[in-house]
């Protein structure tokens, strides 16, 4: 585990020296060019002095001296931004967010030109006017690096430095949502790429995948070699301008019937099996790795284009479904209603888990006997648990966020993409951070692909989730027990 840490930390830290390296060439390079010397924005000036920041970015939005000057410019500026620390950083971003916003008044006037024309021509142009003026300065600065090797994974980068500050002033909500709107415009899924990851890809690329990885930790490059062998596939989605950077991936194991436990399936002493005879693609794993790309989403394009092409290359494969965490469920059987939680259990059942767990309250004698971390290899403990938990998991899946859409993050991605929730997997994942987050509890999300449509539609319209007769089942299983359940309409 120490190993694994040092090598993410290592691997994240070349990202940024890499970068910074970059940019510092770059500003070099092109000061040579043009016989500039000295003129550079020193970091520690800038931050502690605002005004000096300001001057200098001006400059850059001035792009005096041709283009080579005013590549020059916002390379020194963003090698200025690199040297800074936290507290320099947060006053960059705010010199930019409050001192290169919007013009009101300006934006004023071309609306009321543009109302005020009545010749077409006067109407085209107020119009041209007002397009200019409805973009805040700091825009047109933030696209000068779009230029410059390495421009956009600087501009992803500094967005991610802007979702951490924390008590943002509306401002910089304000540049974020600016930078945003730009990153998802340059990162449209028609500009995006495909590929394959194989144990022949470049060591740095298999490198940051460990360190990217968000869903099961890959804990060695034995780990990794048994997620791209024969049986396996690993797909990534690369952007132009940021060619040996992965902006999401999916880990892919071709099996026999749908894979119910992710310990089998990660298991890298398990025989390969022939990928020729698999009738299932399961995905078993989904990463973002870019913290600046939040809220701009791959996963429905990524998923979509890996099921064509497996499609395509492996045509008995005819079943495609996720192994995936139910990262809220421990969290919220602590949390819920206690009719809720003792209306999952019949009156034999209460009276086990009192007992099991030392306490009258079957909610807390249930959060005792979870809290221990030996619990599954119990039998007695297993029996007790398994049916009034998996009638849980199924109400777990029926609570809703104020908008309307399941509490659960996971599912809210893949019902969105049209998916069929199917299976409800007892202690599915064993691990601590299994156990932790979801008791143990996995589910199988299924992609039908004649019915994807019809069940996003009937999601997004209608917040109607789509289930297997299985979870139904488990749903009108706990209903019948329990009144919430059924004042829930689910029975």
């Amino acid at each position: 585990m120490a190993q694994n840490e040092t090598l993410i930390e290592r691997t994240l830290s070349n990202l940024a020296s890499n970068l910074a390296n970059a940019w510092r060439d770059i500003a070099q390079s092109a000061a040579r060019t043009v016989g500039r010397n000295g003129g550079k924005l020193d970091a520690a000036r800038a931050g502690a002095e605002p005004e000096a920041l300001k001057a200098f970015m001006t400059e850059c939005l001035e792009a005096r001296g041709g283009e080579v000057s005013a590549r020059m410019r916002a390379a020194e500026l963003g090698e200025t931004y690199l040297e800074l620390d936290g507290e320099g950083r947060r006053r960059f971003l705010e010199v930019l967010a409050g001192e290169f916003a919007l013009d009101a008044a300006a934006l004023d006037a071309a609306i009321e030109a543009y109302q005020q024309a009545d010749v077409p021509e006067v109407k085209r142009n107020a119009e041209r006017r007002l397009r200019q003026a409805s973009t805040p300065p700091r825009i047109k600065l933030l696209t000068q690096f779009n230029s410059l090797p390495e421009g956009v994974k600087f501009l992803v980068d500094l967005r991610a430095d802007l979702l951490e500050l924390s008590d943002r002033a509306p401002a910089l909500d304000d540049l974020d949502a600016d930078l945003r709107d730009l990153l998802a415009s340059w990162f449209d899924t028609g500009f995006l790429d495909l590929a394959r990851i194989t144990w022949d890809s470049p060591a740095a690329l298999l490198e940051k995948l460990i360190a990217y990885e968000a869903v099961h930790e890959i804990r060695s490059w034995d780990d990794l070699r048994h997620r791209v062998e024969s049986d396996r596939r690993l797909y990534a989605l690369f952007h132009p301008r940021m060619p040996e950077e992965p902006l999401a991936f999916v880990e892919v194991a071709l099996v026999k019937g749908i894979a119910r436990n992710v310990q089998a399936l990660l298991d890298d002493e398990a025989p390969n099996t022939d990928p020729e005879a698999a009738d299932t693609a399961i995905f078993y794993s989904i990463s973002n790795t870019q913290k600046g790309l939040r809220g701009i989403s791959f996963g429905e394009f990524l998923i979509k284009r890996v099921v064509q092409r497996l499609s395509a290359e492996l045509p008995r494969i005819k079943t495609f479904a996720t192994l995936s965490p139910v990262p809220g469920f421990r969290a919220w059987l602590d949390s819920a209603p206690q009719e809720t939680v003792e209306g999952a259990f019949s009156e034999a059942e209460r009276g086990g888990v009192r007992a099991l767990g030392g306490s009258d309250d079957v909610q807390a004698a249930l959060a005792t006997i979870l809290a221990r971390a030996d619990w599954p290899q119990d039998p007695v403990v297993r029996k007790a648990l398994e049916a009034p938990l998996l009638k849980l998991g199924a109400r777990y899946f029926q609570e809703r966020r104020a908008g309307g859409e399941p509490i659960d993050a996971v599912a809210r991605f893949h019902l969105k993409n049209g998916a069929r929730l199917e299976h409800l997997n007892w202690l599915g994942d064993s691990s601590v951070q299994g156990l932790a987050r979801s008791a143990g509890l996995m589910v199988n999300y299924r992609y039908l692909l004649g019915e994807m449509e019809k069940n996003h539609e009937a999601y997004m319209n209608q917040g109607r989730i789509a289930m297997s007769a299985e979870v139904k089942a488990l749903v009108r299983d706990g209903a019948a027990g329990d009144g919430p359940l059924k004042r829930l309409g689910l029975g």
